[in-house]
């Protein structure tokens, strides 16, 4: 499917954001179509994973609008955000490891009540096999991936319509990382929007719908996945830092444009 003809789940425009008086984000404009995974990409420092916080709320915005299907959310609690259906699994180990699994799953609940909590908590194990094998186990114990995969089913409690996800490959193998890979392209295609910031970017890449490309905060690419995966210069995108190719869309052409911030559009920063 066309991804625009899916719809905006989320907006950004105009986006200015950082910490104190360096700003990361800058300018940063962009949609993001209702039920597909998009990936973030780009060099160190290109603000990645500042889009992630600042959508979620734990950065405000200094300038810009962000929307959620149409709605302004620009600078909302974190509270408000998960009462609008927005989950994020940020970077690193979150679990409290001292307590069992069910213990984690159900402070991931805290906001629903223990009595829809215990109701969700089955549902959700059914996404993790062997997660729910250990269900009494201490979060300590568990493999990194086993651990990852109950970060994602504490988020999953929440049914979120939107879930943000830093690094989910950090410390997994690869088999496990291609598992949660799955998991969120099947999340997906059940209508959920994936924002991703992902370090393994080519096998990311082959289970998402976009890729959006920054550096030093501004967007200066975003092409639907599967165009990136057929460019052969692909290679000088994501080790030669996003400039060298900003002007270049995946069939090779210069110049492409589009709508700012939609599938098909390149910019150049400099």
């Amino acid at each position: 499917m066309n991804p625009a003809a899916k719809g905006t789940c989320i907006e950004f425009e105009d986006v200015v954001a950082g910490y104190k008086d360096f700003m990361i984000l800058n300018n940063l404009s962009f949609k993001v179509p209702h039920g597909s995974i998009t990936l973030l990409i780009g060099p160190n420092g290109a603000g990645k994973s500042t889009v992630l916080k600042t959508l979620f709320g734990l950065l405000k915005p200094r300038q810009g609008t962000i929307k959620l299907n149409g709605k302004d959310i620009t600078g909302s609690s974190q509270k408000a955000l998960l009462a609008e259906g927005i989950a994020f699994v940020p970077q690193g180990r979150n679990l409290f490891g001292q307590l069992s699994v069910y213990e984690n799953l159900e402070l991931g609940g805290i906001t629903l009540g223990m009595k829809t909590t215990h109701e969700r908590i089955p549902e959700v194990l059914e996404f993790f096999p062997r997660v729910k094998e250990r269900i009494h186990s201490r979060a300590s114990a568990l493999s990194g991936g086993e651990q990852k995969q109950l970060e994602i089913g504490r988020a999953l409690l929440l049914r979120p319509k939107v879930l943000l996800i830093d690094e989910p490959s950090i410390g997994l193998s690869p088999m496990v990382v291609q598992d949660v890979f799955k998991l969120l392209r099947k999340l997906a295609d059940q209508g959920t929007t994936v924002l991703m910031v992902e370090q393994n970017v080519k096998s990311a890449l082959k289970y998402s719908d976009n890729a959006i490309a920054l550096e030093s905060g501004r967007l200066v690419l975003y092409q639907s996945a599967a165009e990136i995966l057929a460019d052969p210069k692909m290679e000088r995108l994501f080790l030669g830092g996003a400039h060298t190719t900003g002007a270049t869309g995946a069939t090779g052409a210069t110049g492409t444009t589009g709508t700012p911030g939609t599938p098909g559009t390149s910019a150049v920063t400099h």
